[in-house]
């Protein structure tokens, strides 16, 4: 017999005793090479707490200085809104954010609940905050991904077809209505819910008031749609909307897991951000007792706060920065108060009060909601005339002052303490006083300061609205398009630059759509 016969005759022997020996462990295969600890499938309700944690997305160096509330003055990597041009690292954060991160949850959830009765609470709640999170988009881009957004996973679709902006808000006024009156108070208990701890009174109102801001959207394009939308959301058989404070939907956060723009203000960033000049000026000019708790002038504003030396958080003595200029240029404005080393002798952010690192991230509150309530019984849409329009718009002021309360520290330094005397003096003062002839601006001025540290909702609402009346930066490199079509203010931001080389047909279809991608361009509902 030769070798490569007996090669071959063993080789047969050892396959014939593998197939054998597979055979006989076959049935317990599955079981042996199962690790019993590791978990196949991942609880929704986890996902639901991540997907409200990270769709609470802030950005500085866009919507901050575009209301005027925060000014950085420099220009290359954290240039964008306070300079009026396009840096395509800070455009894209918001988009890469809600949609890799929140909508991909939030999708994910919904596909595995859809069908499933004992988790339709969760599902429905899923349903109003994918509605949020693709109203930021819209209201920040336009034209976006919606029906085939964050189905990578489930469907391999990774290149989705962009949709017009106004028929995604469509589906939106749907999403909000039909889920918020399908949320059953005899279901099932969301535990993961990073809002309420799934009290389903209170995520009713939050749906509402959800669907009350979506419908003022349309107050300058479309009054009688407006009206429509606000009268199904205030509805009291639906559960009407926010009523106190304490329906107030934020995202906490703690010592541990502290709020990332905080983390970043209270360490390399510090010296880099001031107050705008024109928030400062309007806190000052309203004797608004709010100021003291959000400006600060440091006596060493570069150190960090253990050692920055004395606060002076005296209003009058507190100046905001201008717009207009850049590190080069800010020596030349008007009443410039000169360098403390490295930083500006201008107003900062306090560090102890709303820069605190545990502070909470709101992101739809009651001051807001009784605000949109003012401005919709002022115009009509609902029963009450100026009358409980004036009671609107002072329970929303209230309602800002006391949510001021969340950015209180445990030290009397860092104690916000505004009281009910302060507040009434406040709502006498000539320029804050409703009077039914200033009535959409003074709203709509209050608005600006609620939604504080809210920036995208601030930058929505002075779009919409066109108030607070804010003058225009003009710096002198700023992209042509915001003079040439926005009116000297950026209306959305562009596209991220990954999404147009990789998604190209997609994205230049809603390019062509709305009409171009710049900062000039305007999303449909706005008509200032």
């Amino acid at each position: 017999m030769s070798n490569i016969m007996r090669k071959n005759i063993y080789k047969s022997m050892v396959m014939i005793a593998l197939l054998f020996g597979a055979s006989s462990c076959d049935k317990d295969f599955e079981e042996i090479n199962t690790n019993p600890i590791e978990p196949t499938a991942l609880n929704p309700e986890y996902l639901f707490s991540d997907a409200q944690r990270t769709s609470a997305v802030n950005t500085l160096t866009y919507q901050a200085p575009i209301v005027q509330q925060v000014q950085i003055p420099f220009s290359g990597n954290p240039a964008g809104g306070n300079l009026n041009v396009v840096n395509e690292t800070n455009t894209a954060p918001i988009f890469n954010t809600l949609y890799t991160e929140s909508i991909r949850n939030l999708t994910d959830i919904i596909d595995k609940t859809i069908d499933d009765p004992e988790r339709s609470n969760l599902y429905n709640m899923a349903r109003i905050w994918r509605a949020y999170c693709f109203q930021v988009l819209v209201d920040t881009y336009g034209d976006v991904p919606y029906a085939e957004a964050g189905k990578g996973y489930l469907e391999s679709t990774y290149l989705p077809t962009y949709e017009q902006a106004s028929v995604i808000y469509e589906d939106l006024i749907k999403e909000y209505q039909q889920a918020t009156d399908a949320l059953n108070p005899d279901g099932d208990i969301v535990q993961g819910d990073l809002f309420y701890q799934g009290n389903i009174a209170q995520w009713k109102k939050l749906g509402n008031s959800l669907l009350l801001r979506t419908g003022m959207r349309y107050t300058e394009t479309d009054q009688a749609k407006a009206q429509s939308i606000v009268a199904v959301a205030i509805d009291p058989a639906r559960g009407g909307v926010m009523r106190s404070t304490d329906d107030d939907a934020y995202v906490p956060f703690s010592g541990i897991f502290t709020h990332p723009m905080s983390s970043q203000l209270q360490a390399t960033e510090r010296h880099n951000y001031y107050v705008g000049a024109p928030f400062v000026s309007f806190l000052q000019n309203t004797n608004d007792p709010r100021l003291r708790y959000i400006a600060v002038k440091y006596e060493n504003p570069v150190n960090p706060l253990a050692t920055a030396g004395a606060e002076n958080t005296n209003p009058e003595d507190q100046q905001g920065m201008p717009y207009g200029y850049d590190e080069t240029t800010i020596a030349t404005a008007p009443g410039f108060p000169g360098k403390i080393g490295s930083a500006f002798a201008y107003s900062q952010l306090n560090r102890r009060t709303v820069l605190r690192l545990d502070r909470p991230e709101f992101v739809v509150t009651y001051a807001q909601t009784s605000l949109l309530m003012a401005e919709a019984a002022h115009r009509g849409y609902i029963a009450g005339g100026e009358a409980m329009a004036q009671e609107y718009y002072e329970a929303g002021i209230r309602a800002h002052m006391q949510q001021m309360e969340a950015y209180s520290g445990d030290t009397e330094s860092s104690t916000i303490d505004i009281s009910a005397s302060q507040v009434d003096a406040y709502l006498q003062e000539p320029e804050v006083a409703y009077d039914p002839a200033r009535a959409l601006e003074q709203i709509n001025e209050q608005y600006w300061v609620a939604s504080f540290l809210q920036f995208q909702e601030a930058w929505s609402n002075f779009r919409r609205s066109g108030y607070p009346t804010l003058q225009p930066i003009n710096y002198p490199g700023q992209d042509p398009s915001v003079n040439a079509t926005g009116d000297g203010f950026i209306r959305r931001l562009t596209y991220p630059l990954r999404e147009r080389s990789v998604n190209t047909t997609n994205v230049e279809a809603a390019i062509a759509r709305m009409g171009g991608n710049t900062l000039g361009t305007r999303v449909f509902w706005d008509a200032q």
